[in-house]
């Protein structure tokens, strides 16, 4: 298969994975109507086209938590990364160290802190999630300090874990899913030799480091379940905002009196978020939470946007609609999965490619002249 766009990465891993895999990452909860809408909303906003500006060399450079970033973009923290591709963690960290933009190692990795860290010449960034172990969550922050990590990205939308049908459809749970799941693995030979044989151990990494035994795909859904907190509030975590002394990122915002707690209790940036769809179905697109929440918090800390970006014109329209940065993770899984670290670099280098040319064309020569002003008027749409 040809690629020439971002998005042909999807067909590409599709082909690639046994289905279980591919409807884990692809899919959302309930009937997926967040999950369209977040892609859908993104493509409908229009930029405000501008010629003969004299836009000249666009510089896609910025600055985040004292990082320069090559483009404002990082990889989101995706569970079961290193399921997709041989020890996929490592690969998609090398290939965004490559391209001078952040990688963000999932609680739930395949590969642990201590495998991925070494394996990149800058810092990475680490999610968290709120658990009932404590014990845990300090033990993984203690880890992730000691590898060198300074960004934290604390995941807050995951109190329950949400109803996603398509997971009980494909095998990835359900009855008899472990045999389901090896009937499929032996229909994918590519991905059974070179992930399921090669790309052993096959357990939670960082998990497994602090129980001291292996905690496989099997254990994957269970652990969760026993361990997600609904009794979490901001009070709760703020032994974690006296714990870690670097930027502290609170993930999964769509409202802006949530934004406004995050500069109360303390939080460097937020993303907004609602998890790629796969929690609540029915709520706002991230496009669509954007500007009220940028509107509430703009200059008092970092924004970041997730949930439907799939290409450099929808990075474009994030920073226009207010935000600083986006995450990726859908985008960057299908690539990881059907071309390894070198897909995940293509994936960025296109990235790019999509987002001078939309800057050109809206005049703007840095990041920083996105804005408002990009977006087509209401009246012309």
């Amino acid at each position: 298969m040809i690629i020439s766009a971002p998005t042909d990465y999807r067909e590409a891993a599709r082909r690639r994975l046994p289905p279980f895999l591919f409807h884990y990452i692809d899919g959302g909860a309930y009937a997926e109507r967040t999950l369209r809408r977040n892609v859908e909303d993104f493509a409908d906003i229009a930029l405000r086209q501008r010629v003969l500006g004299g836009v000249g060399e666009v510089d896609l450079t910025t600055r985040l938590f004292d990082e320069t970033l090559n483009l404002p973009v990082v990889l989101a923290p995706v569970g079961l990364t290193g399921m997709y591709a041989r020890r996929g963690e490592v690969q998609a960290a090398r290939a965004a160290a490559s391209r001078g933009v952040p990688f963000t190692l999932s609680t739930v990795s395949v590969c642990p802190i201590s495998e991925v860290a070494p394996a990149i010449d800058r810092p990475m960034w680490f999610q968290l999630y709120v658990l009932r172990d404590r014990g845990f969550m300090k033990d993984a922050l203690e880890r992730a300090k000691a590898a060198g990590v300074r960004t934290l990205v604390f995941t807050v939308d995951m109190p329950v874990p949400g109803a996603r049908y398509r997971d009980a459809h494909s095998g990835m749970s359900g009855p008899n899913a472990e045999i389901r799941r090896m009937i499929q693995a032996m229909t994918h030979p590519l991905w059974a030799w070179d992930v399921g044989l090669r790309g052993t151990p096959h357990d939670l990494g960082n998990v497994s480091a602090y129980r001291g035994r292996a905690t496989g795909l099997a254990d994957y859904i269970g652990w969760l379940a026993d361990n997600f907190d609904p009794s979490i509030s901001w009070k709760d975590l703020q032994w974690i905002r006296d714990f870690w002394d670097g930027p502290m990122i609170i993930k999964g915002i769509l409202d802006p009196e949530d934004a406004r707690d995050a500069v109360r209790f303390g939080a460097d940036g937020v993303v907004v978020s609602n998890h790629g769809g796969r929690q609540l179905d029915g709520v706002l697109s991230s496009a669509r939470a954007l500007p009220a929440i940028a509107e509430a918090v703009k200059g008092e800390l970092t924004i970041l946007a997730d949930s439907g970006i799939r290409n450099g014109l929808d990075v474009v329209r994030a920073i226009a609609l207010g935000a600083d940065a986006v995450m990726i993770g859908r985008a960057f899984v299908y690539a990881l999965a059907a071309g390894g670290e070198a897909g995940v670099a293509n994936l960025l280098d296109l990235f790019a490619r999509e987002m001078r040319v939309a800057m050109t064309l809206t005049g703007a020569k840095r990041i920083a002249d996105l804005g408002p002003s990009s977006l087509a008027s209401e009246r012309q749409l």
